[in-house]
């Protein structure tokens, strides 16, 4: 009975000097590489020992001591994932570099050090995140949908109208799951209000605190009806490129690849072969301009696409083109 007490016993002593002690906050990125700081007294005879806790268990993540590493002892979910800075050693850094972070990670992490001159301990408090890096948007039967996907903690979702309206109109169901590696992806949709024009929805997601938002907008713009044989320009607002860079796609239904694409940045603008003799130019608004259309081919939803920082804008307008019938069978006047 004495070795299950005083396993119990280590590991109340160990809590016990955890909290008496003021943790080092540390933040790491997931799946990116991380150090935990660690100084000590600088000394011969160094012996550094790296532990955290799981569950009861104390476990040891990295060892040194007789000028090298050892690691018989270390955990197997450390395994290949932690060095120290061995040039910086003698200079009393004992600081440990844990690579391809994971969420399972975190905790609280003890640094052992002993010398020729004593022992010493610090603690680190290890927190990882997975920012958001995008958010997607589509139109659905139901409504509107806004997805992001790999983020920790679990983000926060809420969302807005332009023109606004009031509180509690907006119905959006929001289903937050995690797969096996902790990260968690986020689905919500609310309910087109009316108008399908009148109103824009706005998506913003961010993580707990508030921070870190990411924000996407959609717009169903009224239709618009266009004559064969004549220019016809799509309107689609854009930022102002003197404010910041940004990137527009337009896209024809479900059609690849998109009709064009333009980065504010670098004034690069690509055309598909496909459209090369239909499509004449961006204007400056961000308006897409049609020349000569061919008929019904041409006939149905453009969405236009704008990627800025941290924010995605989404238009959709149905386009219809009339003429006779030869026009619209051979697309000619």
């Amino acid at each position: 009975m004495a070795g299950p007490r005083l396993a119990v016993t280590i590991v109340l002593l160990w809590i016990l000097t955890l909290t008496e002690c003021q943790d080092t906050p540390v933040t790491c990125l997931f799946s990116e590489a991380c150090v935990l700081p660690c100084r000590f007294k600088p000394s011969p005879e160094e012996v550094i020992t790296w532990q955290t806790l799981a569950g009861q268990d104390v476990i040891t993540v990295h060892s040194y001591y007789y000028d090298n590493d050892q690691l018989k002892h270390q955990d197997g979910r450390y395994k290949g994932r932690t060095s120290l800075f061995k040039d910086l050693i003698s200079h009393g850094n004992a600081s440990l570099l844990l690579q391809n972070t994971r969420i399972q990670d975190q905790g609280r992490y003890k640094c052992y050090t002993s010398t020729t001159l004593g022992n010493q301990e610090s603690f680190v408090s290890l927190r990882v995140e997975a920012p958001i890096k995008s958010v997607s948007m589509e139109r659905t039967r139901e409504g509107v949908a806004c997805m992001s996907q790999g983020i920790y903690p679990t983000p926060r979702v809420s969302w807005s109208t332009d023109p606004p309206t009031p509180s509690g109109t907006l119905q959006d169901s929001s289903q937050p799951t995690a797969d096996a590696q902790g990260l968690f992806s986020v689905s919500s949709t609310v309910r087109m209000l009316g108008n399908l024009s009148g109103h824009a929805y706005i998506c913003s997601v961010s993580k707990e605190d508030g921070t870190g938002e990411w924000r996407a907008s959609f717009r169903q713009q009224g239709d618009i009806h266009g004559e064969v044989g004549q220019t016809l320009a799509i309107p689609c607002p854009v930022p102002k490129p003197s404010l910041q860079n940004f990137t527009q796609t337009w896209t024809f239904m479900r059609q690849t690849p998109p009709i064009l694409t333009h980065n504010s940045g670098t004034s690069q603008q690509d055309i598909s072969d496909l459209w090369k003799n239909r499509v004449q130019d961006l204007l400056e608004t961000g308006s897409l301009l049609i020349q000569n259309p061919e008929g019904q081919n041409l006939t149905g939803t453009y969405t236009c696409k704008v990627l800025a920082d941290r924010t995605l804008q989404l238009v959709q307008t149905y386009v219809s083109f009339t003429g006779t019938a030869r026009q619209l069978l051979f697309g000619i006047m």
